[in-house]
């Protein structure tokens, strides 16, 4: 990739193509609109169809970008010639991805500034395509954004700015993602400026790792597997999978053979008196199963064949 920088200068001044498409990269948008920045292109998902009617549906970036009247790019490959062509003409300075497919070394490699990335971790740490859902399942009391630099190996790029925060005891993935989203909108602008005025140095990610001293963890995509719950497994490992995974895909177990998807749980800490995965309700308040350390207590959930409720509207409807 080029090394080449640009005199200082005001963030307004760098022609800058935005690439995303879910929600979460609609606030990076927002902010680099409203720091001044010049967006000279978004690019996002095509159009795909969706619901009963498979009526084409738009993406949240395009929603957002249209309302904006900004020029929109939506290529079915990326390696087009006549996407590479649009891209050439653009003139871009600098590359900005939030949320976005991975990229072929011909479009990330194009600007002189490169191409900036958005992850929703601390790299080196949760490298991957589910790196919130992760840190959540595996229980860490704190993740943060890391903006850096695409290169050939996913996620592994030198970093230009980090950003922590702490996860509460009971977030959901949902939770970190409206926070992470505006805690890395914020970071991202930082970084934007700091290119404009050539006062960041990008920084290795080996330099803030040790193999010798820090376990890396990895954040692959998730499966339905990953979702199923092993009530074997204890009651925080259990509490942490549901958070992790709402609200979605959600974790999954079984009632009366049918998939049950648990939305939301509390932990009880005591010696179990019933089978593992056992399902124990008073029918009226509580519904909660049995695992290896104590019982999960379900309080948000979905029935196979029904609509997702809170578990005494649940329990009005179900008899055991």
């Amino acid at each position: 990739m080029n090394n080449f920088s640009i005199p200082p200068s005001e963030v307004g001044s760098l022609r800058i193509i935005f690439m995303g498409t879910p929600e979460f990269a609609v606030a990076s948008l927002d902010a680099l609109l409203h720091a001044g920045c010049t967006i000279v292109a978004v690019v996002t998902a095509a159009d795909k169809p969706a619901g009963r009617g498979m009526k084409l549906t738009e993406s949240a970036v395009k929603k957002y970008a249209v309302e904006k009247g900004l020029n929109i790019l939506q290529p079915e490959k990326l390696k087009s010639p006549d996407f590479i062509e649009a891209l050439q003409a653009l003139k871009a300075d600098l590359q900005i991805v939030v949320a976005f497919r991975m990229l072929p070394e011909i479009v990330w490699n194009m600007p002189a500034l490169g191409t900036i990335n958005l992850h929703g971790s601390l790299l080196p740490q949760y490298r991957g395509a589910a790196p919130i859902n992760w840190a959540v399942i595996n229980g860490e009391k704190a993740t943060g954004v890391t903006t850096f630099k695409l290169q050939h190996a996913i996620d592994t790029g030198d970093i230009l700015l980090q950003k922590s925060f702490t996860i509460g005891e009971d977030d959901t993935a949902g939770d970190v993602h409206d926070k992470m989203k505006m805690i890395g909108a914020e970071l991202l602008v930082k970084t934007v400026k700091g290119i404009a005025d050539n006062s960041l140095k990008e920084q290795p990610q080996s330099t803030v790792y040790s193999p010798l001293s820090t376990e890396i963890k990895h954040a692959p995509k998730i499966f339905t597997e990953t979702c199923k719950i092993n009530w074997n497994n204890s009651v925080e490992e259990i509490h942490n999978l549901i958070r992790g995974l709402s609200p979605f895909p959600a974790a999954f177990g079984f009632l009366h053979d049918k998939m049950l998807k648990i939305y939301s749980s509390k932990k009880e800490n005591i010696i179990p008196t019933h089978s593992i995965g056992e399902a124990v309700s008073d029918g009226k308040t509580y519904l909660k199963f049995a695992c290896r350390n104590g019982y999960i207590q379900v309080t948000e959930i979905q029935l196979e064949g029904k609509k997702k409720m809170n578990v005494e509207d649940f329990l009005r409807g179900h008899k055991f």
